[in-house]
């Protein structure tokens, strides 16, 4: 409804004109109506969520990068974002994207390159960093154990690839609970809007909880995989009292550092170390 653009592909005038007229209603801000070709408009979608992805696991490579050289990737990222060359916008790190778009888009972007005789480097590597940080959640959390996780109890708030949504297509939590229940964790799991997609995969492999605090009872540690609003002001006095072990891993950076330390926290984010 507040496009910043707006971009069709026609093969004559007249018909540009017809929809330029169509969408005038939404564009009353001065956004641009740009009409191109067919095949100039779906590069355009394929481009722009290509960059997108690029710049998600570009941010991510970095955080990992700062994990092992004692930096603070948030410190980092402000540094970039007031680069107006850069800017903030999908510059967040975390557990990898998900989603129906950007996974299917890099695929086919990928082959498209493949199928024209043109290796696609950089696409390659977006989606094959963005396949490793799936795994990253999981490789703290068996590091913290000293890889003994069988038998463990892990909380995991956030099941949907994004907030506001039930999706999980490719969403990196499933990557997180597949890795944990391999590995012979216990799982207890609660998501505001996700948890009966989540019950139709796995069914009674899980423990849903209906809501937060739910998850936590007995857990050895919390994951956060999905940044939902519902999970950024919590007790944490509640959290402490209510977890058996006293250790997050958060996969979104939504608590201060100084804060778990006050409340007695081991604290894992992404691209900031253990605090």
């Amino acid at each position: 409804m507040k496009p910043d653009r707006v971009v069709v592909g026609v093969r004559k005038p007249e018909v540009a004109d017809v929809l330029r007229e169509l969408y005038s209603p939404f564009l009353r801000t001065e956004r641009p109506f740009l009409a191109m070709t067919p095949e100039s408009a779906e590069m355009t979608k394929y481009a722009a969520n290509a960059m997108l992805a690029t710049k998600i696991s570009f941010i991510n490579e970095m955080a990992n990068l700062c994990d092992r050289l004692h930096a603070d990737i948030n410190d980092v990222r402000k540094g970039i974002g007031h680069d107006q060359r850069i800017g903030f916008q999908f510059l967040f790190p975390g557990p990898g994207y998900g989603g129906s778009c950007f996974p299917k888009d890099i695929e086919a972007i990928i082959a498209m390159g493949r199928r024209t005789g043109l290796p696609l480097r950089l696409m390659q590597a977006v989606d094959d960093v963005n396949d490793d940080q799936k795994q990253v959640l999981f490789q703290k959390i068996s590091a913290h154990f000293g890889g003994a996780l069988e038998g463990k109890t892990l909380a995991v708030w956030g099941l949907a690839f994004k907030p506001r949504t039930d999706d999980i297509r490719e969403a990196p939590a499933l990557t997180l609970i597949d890795a944990l229940l391999a590995a012979g964790v216990k799982v207890r799991a609660h998501d505001p809007e996700a948890m009966e997609n989540v019950r139709a995969i796995y069914g009674d492999k899980l423990y849903y909880a209906d809501r937060p605090y739910g998850a936590l009872e007995g857990a050895d540690g919390l994951a956060i995989v999905t940044e939902w609003p519902e999970f950024r002001n919590p007790d944490f006095e509640l959290i402490r009292r209510l977890l058996a072990g006293h250790v997050v891993f958060d996969g979104r950076n939504t608590y201060d550092e100084r804060t778990m330390a006050q409340y007695g926290f081991t604290y894992y984010g992404i691209g900031r170390g253990k605090r």
